[in-house]
């Protein structure tokens, strides 16, 4: 401001003379310039869409179930799916329950009890997975059965097993199918290094893998 003021004065006028002027804040420091953007239509930007939910666990023939109905102990009971899809517990017979989630069960047997307990809540849960189980055999540390929650390979198998023995065979491995009794070699040194990933067999239930 200063300057601009000398440029009109005088010469022989000193700047001592000149009289203060103050300069406004925002002039001092100009704020910094942002830009805010919206969509075109109004609408707020869409969130992002949430992790793919996995599909609930369905209960199996063998499957071993706890059921609870609440402030009615008398009434717990832990019941196997018999070979026909069917359970039974104390006042309630031959309850169709192969196929349906935990949540579905509850429902069923919900409307099952209504007419002996008023307004009852049931409880139920899986206790022991036998309906979908796979199998591995031989040069693992831990041989056995395994449940079949979600997707499971071969690789993943071994591991839940404890991995292979010292004296495993690693590129003799196979699964044998429970579907149609096909055998499908593993080459399970060439899948750890990468290199036949194909040969990493996604499992069924009942199959078997064999570790030489």
């Amino acid at each position: 401001m200063r300057r601009q003021l000398r440029k009109w004065l005088p010469a022989t006028v000193p700047m001592f003379l000149l009289p203060s002027v103050a300069v406004p804040a925002a002039w001092a420091q100009p704020k910094p310039i942002t830009h805010s953007f919206s969509r075109a239509d109004g609408l707020k930007p869409e969130a992002p869409p949430s992790a793919e939910q996995k599909p609930a666990y369905r209960i199996g023939i063998g499957d071993i179930l706890h059921i609870a109905v609440w402030q009615e102990p008398q009434l717990a009971e832990t019941a196997v799916v018999r070979p026909d899809g069917k359970i039974s517990m104390p006042l309630v017979t031959d309850v169709a329950i192969a196929g349906l989630t935990t949540d579905a069960a509850e429902n069923v047997l919900t409307q099952r009890l209504e007419q002996f307990v008023r307004k009852p809540v049931v409880t139920v849960v899986v206790q022991e997975i036998r309906s979908r189980t796979v199998y591995v055999t031989g040069e693992v540390l831990r041989p056995g059965a395994y449940p079949l929650i979600d997707t499971m390979n071969v690789v993943q198998l071994v591991a839940r097993a404890g991995g292979l023995t010292d004296f495993a065979k690693k590129t003799q491995v196979y699964v044998l199918r429970a579907s149609n009794g096909a055998r499908l070699n593993v080459n399970y040194r060439k899948i750890l290094k990468g290199q036949s990933p194909q040969e990493n067999v996604q499992l069924s239930p009942g199959d078997t893998v064999v570790v030489p």
